[in-house]
């Protein structure tokens, strides 16, 4: 190729995201992420992995409310400190629940074996001679 021709149908403009497209992706990509297709939207949609940068914005509150020419700018320490305890949040909650329904199964299955042993004591009876 001579570097004295442009390429192809000339230079490319570069695309730019409202902050309701952004949202749009960022709930595509993490429910392609779910079902284990993250890589594959964004090759679909033509996105680099440093645009799932968003997701930081989205839940540091930033591009809530934003209207379309609106400037997005870094979150404030306020913001990121929302959004690290939000996710600390949730990791606790997901624990919780974890915990809750492993202390339930404990439980039943302790209630189970008490039967059980209560139940072979009943049948074992006293030993005549």
């Amino acid at each position: 190729m001579d570097a004295s021709q442009p390429r192809f149908g000339g230079p490319t403009r570069r695309r730019s995201f409202t902050p309701a497209q952004k949202l749009d992706h960022v709930a595509a990509y993490e429910a392609a992420l779910a079902q284990g297709g993250g890589g594959a939207y964004l090759r679909q949609e033509g996105l680099y992995s440093s645009q799932t940068e968003w997701r930081r914005l989205r839940d540091a509150g930033v591009l809530a409310g934003k209207s379309a020419g609106a400037k997005i700018g870094r979150p404030t320490a306020e913001q990121s400190e929302i959004a690290r305890l939000r996710r600390q949040l949730d990791l606790a909650q997901r624990r919780l629940s974890r915990t809750e329904a492993a202390l339930d199964i404990m439980g039943k299955t302790h209630a189970l074996l008490e039967e059980i042993s209560k139940g072979a004591q009943d049948q074992s009876g006293p030993k005549r001679r």
